[in-house]
């Protein structure tokens, strides 16, 4: 099958914006623009609505009544997959890894208000989760559903073909601009996203570096899993190209203690973009990549004068959860 002929039910307000950001790129020395995926339009938006529109479409076309995928409670993949179900008429399950949480708070607040059915693991185990979103769709079949199980962050062949397409947007919005992109850094961490933009870049054949951020998985174990995962979406979408194991860069130097814990690095990202630029980041995942884009210019690991696109995958619904741990690192 090709890229064109994949199932597609259309969830995002594309293209999202390129936006050149003076202010952060006087403050690093280089030449940065900013991917807008925060602005999506979907629940708030975020990256997972590209993905959403290739999942969803294949659901439907197999004849599914109900999305079911897992993430912790702050999950922008599950608020956006309870958001894409709404709009396609689905039902929608979520199954968390933790235990229940008595406060609905961002991302958790807004699923109950997309209407989907939440269900707490009470540990976080990914490999329990998803026996148990197996479990769960038996039981929706032997109740006369027909269940979708979406990967955890959306992440095969099918939801990283988004980005794929998201780069052939880039692709126009730059020709139009008249300007070169050297790197793409963003946030890493189902592998789905960097996959499907090393995928992009692969296709179209772009001398372009991306540079995926870690923000929980050490570097051997994601690398792996993007290499996989690319070579299996260009394969899916019908592009006769490969990628070589050497062409996925991952940096984990900026996971800090864990998932969801800040840095003292990304505290400062998160500061820095919210006061050069008023671009609010998130937490989780889009505060992590920012330090790394801080450190790599710092060091000059990406030169000065360097053309580097942040692509903002969005979140902004985690900082209103447990705001008292983004001002400060914990040790």
């Amino acid at each position: 099958m090709f890229l064109k002929d994949m199932p597609r039910v259309k969830l995002a307000a594309l293209p999202t914006a390129l936006e050149y950001v003076p202010r952060l790129s006087q403050n690093l020395g280089i030449e940065l623009y900013l991917k807008r995926d925060d602005n999506t339009g979907l629940a708030v938006g975020g990256n997972k609505a590209r993905k959403l529109e290739y999942l969803v479409g294949d659901a439907l076309a197999k004849g599914c009544d109900t999305l079911i995928t897992t993430g912790g409670p702050q999950s922008n993949h599950c608020r956006m997959t309870a958001a894409a179900a709404a709009k396609a008429g689905l039902d929608c399950h979520l199954v968390f890894t933790s235990q229940d949480i008595a406060v609905r708070q961002g991302n958790l607040l807004l699923d109950e208000l997309l209407g989907a059915n939440l269900h707490f693991l009470g540990v976080d185990d990914g490999i329990l989760a998803g026996e148990r979103m197996i479990e769960l769709a038996e039981q929706l079949k032997q109740q006369g559903q027909k269940p979708y199980i979406v990967p955890l962050g959306g992440s095969s062949p099918v939801g990283a073909a988004g980005y794929i397409r998201a780069i052939k947007e880039l692709m126009d919005q730059t020709d139009l601009a008249g300007i070169s992109v050297e790197y793409i850094i963003h946030a890493s961490g189902s592998a789905g996203t960097q996959a499907g933009l090393l995928a992009g870049v692969k296709a179209f054949n772009l001398p372009i570096k991306v540079l995926g951020m870690s923000v929980s998985r050490p570097k051997q174990r994601l690398s792996g899993e993007v290499f996989n995962l690319c070579r299996d979406t260009l394969s899916n979408a019908g592009f006769n190209t490969t990628v070589t194991p050497e062409e996925v860069v991952v940096y984990d130097e900026y996971v800090g203690n864990g998932y969801g814990i800040p840095t003292e690095l990304s505290i400062e990202a998160l500061r820095l973009f919210a006061k050069l630029e008023g671009v609010i980041l998130d937490p989780v995942y889009t505060a992590k990549a920012g330090a790394g884009l801080l450190d790599l210019t710092r060091k000059g690991i990406i030169p000065n004068d360097s053309s580097v696109l942040f692509w903002h995958t969005g979140g902004s619904p985690a900082l209103f959860a447990e705001q008292e741990l983004h001002w400060r690192p914990r040790a």
